[in-house]
């Protein structure tokens, strides 16, 4: 057998009474299944989600967290594990992950004042800035039952025949409000000093060892790296750390960030593995192995983050997402084959901040793996297939059907397949939509699709020669003035450009610039547009001085003071509506990106009507104040057009014809919805 290319990331993880088969973990995600695991369905998906990760050949996974007590549900019907009769079910998720090798440890989450339900509590009466209760200050005899009940949720956990327990013990969840000052202002032994407040995480570790045995994993989820004001001290973390490892712990696993700190740590401007660096630090401390995570996603990644000692494990979450076979794929050498995470937040954390079930907006099939498992089947009846138009939507339609057995046919009208990605790749921070258009690219060839860029495809060719086709064949923007939804004139002036023109064609754009529309491809823009030279998102280092993170860890929090890079642009974003700018974006990355530019100095501007665009600029009216910017440059980004005709003239003809993507609905650009629509549409041929 070849040796592996990856030998660090496929090396066995020996931990005394037990081995782990490789170095990946499969970090803990609010996946939106653990609350379905009151009912024998439910836990059927939930061992059916994991099961596909296992069989991918995932070393160690680690559950959605699981609440030791009613009030430490993050919601009112999340999941929480007290009763014996609750972990007998749990039975159907370990028995399928144990039978392909893999080992599953449950973690125990208990949310503190973050909890999203009325009874919330903490160390002391202090509201959390994202959610909307205040918690009641747990008595001293309140955390010993807490105590307890962790020690009781960690046997059951076993009793349910999980490996272990990952206990949470960062991003900002109960034992963590109990370390830091800002969240715990207790005057009794629970508080106070340093010492104090540590007390809770080492009783519950040290008295879950004791019930528990030497044979079971125990991981803390430690927070090296708070990102708040008044977070601990490095030498504070290190300090809890070693007093961990004397309790009992198995693994330490790294936790960067609380969810209230406004600084960026798994959205897809963050550089690839920019944390490791933390482990890195605290494997000179401890000797328990050490779990490093965000934004490790692509096996070359893990491979040097192992390889270089800066870490004993990788924990990937959403890679997994994406797709459930990265391991065996790795270590087969299949590396092209890999449906990479793109960090984009928008099908997985929007979702869970949505109350909907999590998935992955590159491999629509997460989460619902039982919902879909017979829609990839072989085809018994192959047919003759047409796709026009190669962005996302044509791509997936194209790839899927290929994958059960149809013989397809891709038409694109431009030199190459990606469409409206390209674009998208070509913003700074939002690089990682190179790695989706490789993989539909690897997978469209291995799966035999006849793909013909530079081509047009016409309806009488199509016509008679295919069983299905499929139109996908994408949007225009609104650029001319009868296409518009507003009245403005002056839109021929040489100064206006298309977001077309700037970000795939690279037009000369001034150096003061207007943009209209404020959505998705409005902000793109803007970032494009105030971009410096140096990119932070490929850039570790940029990053770290531009969200003010202090690498030397002098600072309490990890926290400095931030450096702002600008690109000496004058830049107005504009939107009709008079709400806050930005506020459709991602619940999880949109803050991001409003702060971003609000950082670089760009001028957020809503409630404003357009009047007209001049050699001055563009003249705008706000609250009934006309206001003239004088820019050189105004880039249109005003919605999309749908490209139909081809539909209208194949249905003319009589042809089966289907509509997905851009083509059926143009709105903002949607990837997530593009690709689904044509996994889904392939899966009905």
């Amino acid at each position: 057998m070849a040796a592996s290319k990856y030998p660090a990331l496929m090396k066995p993880l020996d931990l005394g009474f037990t081995s782990i088969k490789n170095r990946v973990l499969m970090g803990s995600m609010h996946t939106g299944l653990e609350r379905y695991a009151k009912s024998a369905f439910g836990l059927r998906e939930m061992a059916a989600f994991f099961e596909a990760r296992a069989k991918g050949g995932v070393g160690l996974m680690v559950t959605g967290g699981v609440a030791p007590n009613r009030t430490g549900r993050v919601s009112p019907f999340a999941s929480k594990l007290t009763y014996s009769w609750e972990a007998k079910r749990h039975r159907i998720v370990t028995d399928a992950v144990h039978e392909h090798g893999s080992k599953i440890a449950m973690q125990i989450l208990h949310s503190g004042r973050y909890a999203y339900h009325p009874f919330p509590v903490a160390p002391s009466k202090i509201k959390s800035p994202i959610s909307f209760f205040t918690p009641r200050a747990l008595s001293e005899a309140g955390i010993e039952s807490t105590i307890d009940d962790y020690c009781r949720c960690a046997e059951l956990a076993r009793e349910a025949g999980y490996d272990g327990v990952e206990v949470m013990g960062s991003e900002g969840y109960l034992i963590n409000q109990f370390i830091v000052g800002r969240t715990n202002k207790r005057t009794d032994g629970w508080g106070g000093s340093y010492e104090n407040r540590i007390r809770f995480p080492v009783e519950i570790v040290r008295r879950m060892r004791e019930r528990v045995g030497k044979d079971f994993i125990i991981i803390f989820r430690l927070s090296m790296l708070d990102l708040v004001e008044n977070g601990s001290t490095w030498d504070e973390i290190v300090l809890l750390a070693m007093e961990l490892e004397k309790a009992g712990v198995t693994i330490l696993n790294t936790g960067i960030g609380w969810h209230e700190a406004r600084v960026p740590t798994i959205a897809t401007m963050v550089p690839r593995g920019a944390y490791s660096w933390v482990t890195e630090r605290m494997k000179k401390e401890v000797s328990v192995p050490l779990v490093t995570v965000n934004r490790i996603n692509t096996p070359a990644v893990a491979e040097d983050i192992l390889a270089s000692g800066q870490a004993d494990m990788v924990s990937m979450a959403r890679p997994l997402l994406a797709d459930p076979d990265f391991v065996v794929k790795a270590a087969s050498g299949r590396d092209t084959e890999i449906n990479t995470c793109i960090a984009c937040n928008q099908a997985c954390l929007d979702h869970t901040f949505q109350a909907k079930r999590a998935s992955c907006l590159v491999n629509p099939m997460a989460g619902y793996e039982l919902k879909y498992k017979d829609l990839m089947k072989p085809t018994t009846s192959p047919k003759k297939v047409a796709v026009v138009g190669g962005g996302p939507a044509g791509m997936s339609c194209a790839m899927y059907a290929a994958q059960r057995g149809h013989k397809v046919t891709l038409y694109e009208a431009g030199e190459k397949l990606g469409g409206q990605l390209h674009m998208a790749a070509s913003v700074p921070g939002k690089e990682e939509f190179w790695e989706t258009l490789r993989y539909f690219s690897t997978m469209l060839a291995k799966h035999g699709v006849d793909v013909r860029c530079n081509t047009t495809a016409q309806a009488e060719d199509l016509h008679g020669s295919f069983d299905e086709v499929v139109v996908a064949t994408g949007v225009l923007p609104r650029q001319t003035a009868h296409s518009w939804p507003i009245g403005l004139s002056g839109v021929d002036h040489p100064k206006v450009l298309s977001y077309i023109d700037v970000l795939r064609h690279k037009k000369p754009v001034g150096q003061r610039v207007a943009i209209i529309g404020a959505g998705g491809i409005g902000f793109d823009v803007a970032d494009y547009l105030s971009h410096g030279t140096n990119d932070p998102s490929l850039n570790v280092d940029a990053f770290l001085q531009e969200w003010g993170i202090d690498k030397s860890l002098k600072h309490r929090g990890g926290l400095q003071g931030e450096e702002h890079q600008t690109s000496g642009r004058q830049i107005y974003l504009l939107q009709r509506k008079d709400s806050k700018v930005g506020k459709g974006l991602g619940k999880t990355t949109g803050w991001i990106h409003r702060l971003t530019l609000q950082k670089r100095g760009v001028e957020f501007i809503a409630g404003c009507s357009y009047d007209k665009i001049d050699d001055t600029g563009l003249t705008i009216t706000v609250k009934d104040k006309k206001r003239t910017l004088e820019v050189d440059t105004v880039v249109v980004c005003a919605g999309q057009t749908s490209l139909k005709a081809l539909e209208e003239q194949l249905k003319e003809l009589g042809t089966s014809t289907h509509l997905i993507g851009g083509s059926k609905l143009a709105g903002e650009l949607d990837a997530k919805r593009a690709i689904k629509e044509g996994m889904l549409l392939a899966g009905s041929f």
